[in-house]
């Protein structure tokens, strides 16, 4: 970091009170050092990344950072604020706040910037020194790294170590003689980005490690790779911690070992508690020897990657969402692309495509119509894997690995017997349901190697095709054909508020879990498309450009209302929104979210019932304005947008209206981050 940060990219005396006037405050010491060469852009890139996942830490730290093509090399800048700002952090605003630059695609650089940053803030002598410093020069020291050794006289008692330094190897036995041998853990840390909680999560639980006499190794799987534990280390550890939000990579080399399984922000926030947990499980003789363990299952007392407990007080209902959404997020490309050659090939060939013969027996270079059954049928294919597809990865999120094939079985079995995307969610369910069972079982140790590969597939695709084909699934393809006849059937009133209800729901939490579910009930219809499923599907595309689009339009009529950040979002919202992209309004919802979502939904709603109302169809999944060829009525149907666009648009503008101006230099005034609310990006 030493050509990082110099005396010039710190203030002490931070007077910004939201946390967009804190980024442009430091984010302008960079442009004045030549070190950003667009002010406005690079701001918009910041406030983008902040969109995505707010960057307040516990203990008073905000690390706002992005990659950025308007950052000459890489930057950090630090800014200390008396009255503390919001970033998002569960225990209260920030009083110290890193901004760090990148340049786009640096992404060893922007890792090393955080990842140094990220253990250091773990350190509370770190931060006390930069809270107690009244020099710019020392607090840029700090950063590079430069902090003279201490000369404090020795505590007497201590043996010459602070309270927070390293404790020692060996512990004195009971009653005096030798030393007791120290606990021993092994510890993997991951997160999504693998860059900030990555490396605080290690070095969290390397600081509590010292403090509680115990000797620990952390494996960081961040996103530049990792360093894999030596297998000696681990096989002499007593005990092993996982704190990560991704699959832990070769997680086969802890079986057999005591384990504790938490997200990433557990082992920052927990990790004194994670170690005296994974201690007492030790004590308690709660792990099963390796070769007890099937090598791909959880450990014993722990969970599979989607299936962690995480947080205390995460409930069953949190887990039942993150497997649900584990299926639709491995269903959406499928259905993305499946569903827009499907769509192409109507475009292309007509509405008769789907009776041409196949392609591998006829097709003729020089015509349209082959090519467009080839798009048809290719589409048709990949179509075909999305009730499998949703259930495999249920099961995966369920059971892990194992649950793959009893997952995508049981969705075959699904389509076999007509019972639709309800079936692929049960199927999903049942078969993790049943790997998680027969990996609980004890089996002979001839069985043991080949548990993963033979006899949990075996085990559980037969259990899933029997309870699907002879138990389950007549009665859920019997509901799932009452659903689409029900879909057929509507008109008039109960269409109109079929199309409100998923209006507000595609516009709730801009590509969020309700917004899923919303968007998998109408690609769930196109599997079995009927008249009523193909209006569904336009109703829920119809209400899903709205957000982006009204924002955009907002801008544009009432720039002196949005920062110059946001009007740059917005120009870019007009092409997200035209392309069905709801995700393009996160950043005005996540810093307005009071007047933005409320405003948003209210045109979502008129749109889809608008939309219902007019009986448009649409055959495709996504595509947004570009697929306006495959939709039926479709001026009626752009004029819903329309309307839907102009209202959520008018209504934003009212109750910014109402606010008044941003504060000067482009920053919103502080009512607008005053009550925040978490949005799902």
């Amino acid at each position: 970091m030493s050509d990082m940060i110099t005396a010039d990219l710190v203030d002490l005396d931070l007077a910004a009170r939201t946390k967009q006037a804190a980024a442009r405050s430091l984010a302008e010491r960079m442009v004045a050092l030549g070190r950003v060469t667009d002010l406005d852009g690079f701001l918009a890139d910041v406030e983008a990344r902040e969109a995505q996942m707010p960057t307040g830490l516990d203990g008073g730290i905000g690390i706002p950072h992005c990659r950025s093509a308007h950052v000459v090399e890489p930057t950090l800048a630090f800014g200390r604020a008396a009255h503390g700002i919001d970033f998002g952090a569960a225990d209260g605003p920030a009083d110290l706040v890193f901004l760090i630059a990148a340049p786009a695609g640096a992404d060893d650089a922007h890792l090393a910037i955080l990842s140094s940053l990220a253990r250091s803030l773990t350190d509370p002598d770190f931060t006390a020194a930069l809270r107690a410093t009244t020099s710019a020069t020392a607090a840029a020291a700090l950063l590079r790294g430069e902090k003279p050794p201490q000369a404090e006289p020795e505590v007497p008692g201590t043996g010459g170590e602070s309270a927070g330094g390293p404790a020692s190897e060996t512990t004195a036995a009971p009653g005096g003689g030798a030393p007791a041998e120290p606990f021993r853990i092994v510890a993997v840390t991951s997160c999504p980005t693998g860059i900030a909680h990555t490396y605080m999560a290690a070095q969290a639980l390397e600081q509590a490690g010292r403090d509680a006499g115990v000797e620990i190794s952390v494996e960081t799987q961040g996103s530049a790779g990792f360093t894999r534990l030596d297998p000696a280390v681990v096989a002499a550890a007593d005990g092993v911690i996982l704190a990560h939000d991704v699959p832990v990579r070769d997680r086969e080399r802890f079986a057999g070992k005591p384990t504790v399984d938490v997200g990433v922000k557990a082992g920052v926030n927990r990790a004194a508690d994670l170690i005296a947990e994974v201690r007492a499980k030790a004590a308690r003789g709660e792990a099963t020897a390796p070769e007890d363990q099937d090598a791909t299952a959880p450990a014993p007392g722990t969970a599979a990657p989607v299936d962690r407990g995480g947080e205390p007080g995460e409930g069953y209902g949190a887990r039942l969402r993150a497997w649900l959404m584990s299926g639709v997020g491995y269903m959406v490309p499928f259905v993305a692309a499946g569903g827009l050659l499907m769509a192409l090939g109507f475009a292309v060939g007509g509405w008769d495509i789907d009776k041409a013969p196949s392609v591998a027996e006829h097709f003729a270079w020089g015509q349209a119509d082959s090519w467009a059954a080839l798009m048809f049928q290719t589409g048709g294919l990949a179509f075909q894997f999305l009730v499998p597809v949703l259930a495999g990865y249920i099961a995966y999120g369920m059971a892990d690995r194992p649950g793959l094939v009893p997952g995508f079985v049981g969705g075959a079995v699904a389509l076999t017997i007509d019972a639709g995307f309800l079936g692929g969610l049960a199927a999903g369910l049942l078969a993790g349901a049943v790997v998680r069972g027969v990996q609980r079982l004890r089996v002979p140790s001839a069985l043991r190697g080949i548990m993963p590969v033979v006899v949990i597939p075996l085990v559980a695709s037969a259990v899933v095709g029997f309870l699907m084909f002879l138990v389950v699934g007549k009665p859920i393809a019997a509901l799932q054909g009452a659903l689409t006849d029900w879909l057929a059937g509507l008109t008039g009133a109960n269409a109109v508020l079929l199309g409100a209800l998923l209006g507000l729901m595609m516009c709730f939490d801009l590509g969020g879990p309700v917004n899923k579910v919303a968007y998998a009930f109408a690609v769930g219809g196109l599997t079995t498309p009927t008249d009523g499923s193909l209006k569904v599907m336009a109703a829920v595309m119809a209400a899903g450009m709205v957000p982006p689009l009204a924002m955009a339009l907002a801008t544009t009529v009432r720039a002196r209302l949005f920062t110059r950040a946001e009007r740059e979002n917005g120009k870019a919202a007009w092409v997200l929104g035209a392309s069905f992209i709801s995700e393009g309004a996160i950043p005005f919802a996540a810093a307005d979210p009071l007047r933005v979502i409320p405003s948003v939904m209210a045109g979502g709603a008129v749109t889809g019932a608008l939309s219902m109302a007019f009986e448009a169809t649409l055959r495709a999944p996504h595509g947004g304005v570009f697929v306006v060829p495959l939709i039926g009525n479709p001026f009626p149907y752009l004029a819903a947008v329309l309307v839907g666009t102009v209202l959520s648009a008018a209504l934003v503008i009212a109750l910014k209206s109402h606010r008044g101006r941003p504060a000067a230099g482009g920053d919103p005034s502080p009512s607008a981050t005053d009550h925040k609310v978490a949005v799902t990006a």
